[in-house]
Order: C-alpha cells, then sequence, then structure tokens
C-alpha cells in the first residue's frame, strides 16, 4: 500500500530530475544537487547524518556530503527514487511515514517555489490531516528559538503553540503552508499573520524556525 511518504519522495525525484543540477531550491545556497545529496547522506549515512543536528558531527558531515554532491546527479535521483537499504531504519514503512512525509513534502516545495512563477499545490484533505498531526507533534521544537509566542492555526481553528512568550503572533493557514512556514520557509509560505506589528516583522526575519 502506498504511504504519503513514498507519494512525496517519487515527486520529489521526478521535480529534481525535470528541474537538473544547477536549479534553485528555497534552501539558502542550496542548489537542486546539493538537497539531492542531503536527501540521500539523511537516509544512507546515519554515520554523518547526526551532523545536522550535534556540531561535533559536522565536520564529518561536511565531508560525506562534499562526497556525495560529487557523484553523477542521475545517480543521486535513482538513489532517492529507490529508497534507503534495508538495514535502514527509514526502510521500515512506520518510520518512513513518521519521519518522512514532512521531510519530503517540504523538499519539494523548496524546489516547486524557487522557480519564478510557481502554483500552490492542493494536498487532499486526508494530506492535510496527516501534516496537521505531524506539526502537532513537532511545532515546539520548531519553534523554540522564535523571538515572539507563536500559534499556528488552521482555518477550522484547531490550533498548536508552538512557542509560549508575549506578544503572540498567530499564523493561520492549510496545515501544508503552516508546515512550510514552521520549518522556516515564512516567505513561501501562504499564511495570515495576526499580531503586534513588530512582532510580526521579527517572525518573517528570524533564522530561528525550523531545526
Amino acid at each position: 500500500m502506498s504511504t504519503h511518504a513514498k507519494r512525496e519522495r517519487l515527486l520529489l525525484a521526478d521535480l529534481l530530475e525535470t528541474a537538473g543540477p544547477q536549479a534553485p531550491t528555497l534552501c539558502e545556497g542550496w542548489t537542486t544537487r546539493d538537497l539531492a545529496a542531503h536527501v540521500v547522506v539523511r537516509e544512507r549515512r546515519p554515520d554523518a547524518a547526526g551532523g545536522m543536528l550535534i556540531k561535533p558531527l559536522a565536520p564529518r558531515l561536511e565531508r560525506v556530503m562534499a562526497e556525495f554532491t560529487a557523484k553523477p546527479y542521475e545517480e543521486l535521483i535513482q538513489l532517492i527514487r529507490t529508497g534507503p537499504p534495508r538495514f535502514s531504519p527509514f526502510s521500515l514503512k512506520q518510520v518512513d511515514e513518521a519521519s518522512n512525509i514532512v521531510e519530503f513534502y517540504v523538499h519539494t516545495e523548496d524546489v516547486r517555489r524557487a522557480r519564478p512563477e510557481w502554483t500552490p499545490r492542493e494536498p487532499d484533505p486526508v494530506f492535510q490531516d496527516a501534516l496537521w498531526a505531524r506539526l502537532e507533534r513537532t511545532a515546539r521544537l520548531m519553534g523554540r528559538g522564535v523571538p515572539t509566542g507563536l500559534v499556528l492555526r488552521r482555518p477550522n481553528g484547531q490550533t498548536v503553540v508552538a512557542h509560549r512568550g508575549t506578544p503572540v503572533v498567530t499564523v493561520t493557514g492549510e496545515p501544508s503552508e503552516l508546515v512550510l512556514f514552521a520549518y522556516g520557509r515564512q516567505s513561501a509560505a501562504r499564511v495570515g499573520l495576526e499580531g503586534d506589528e513588530d512582532a510580526i516583522a521579527k517572525l518573517h526575519e528570524t533564522k530561528q524556525l525550523g531545526i
């Protein structure tokens, strides 16, 4: 049975292939080649991927990233399509869905929304609920460093507190857009913001959203 993560994985691979290795992305300083290498390293090199979160491991991550970035672009795309090796925890369906639904969705939009003329997707309600469920679990982690209080709200009224504090900014949008906002893609997310004007400006400019 297909999963949201599997679908987004294949969509990302197709999009990267179509865009080519030198297309821009929303990840500052990264081309599509860099993004493809990141996805592969994250799944296939856990010995290095820890450097994304643990500073002492960052030099090793940089070396491994350079190694994979130098691989043929077509090989990176194929590695994304085929998914992680059997020994990887990501090969388990439950782990894949829990860990990759947001990862692949966000990176797909990193490529799509870096284009000058992009149009928003319209994810189905089931996918929106799946993204919201993940956001409820990760919102406080994503918003832990922001300089304001932060509340994320769906159009149906469901809310999650990403950061406690004052003044409070309330960000309203579909889960697909709120995920992008919470993961540091503020400028590309189609959301509405309510609150103190200075606080909204700080929230738009902060680099502290996301991991």
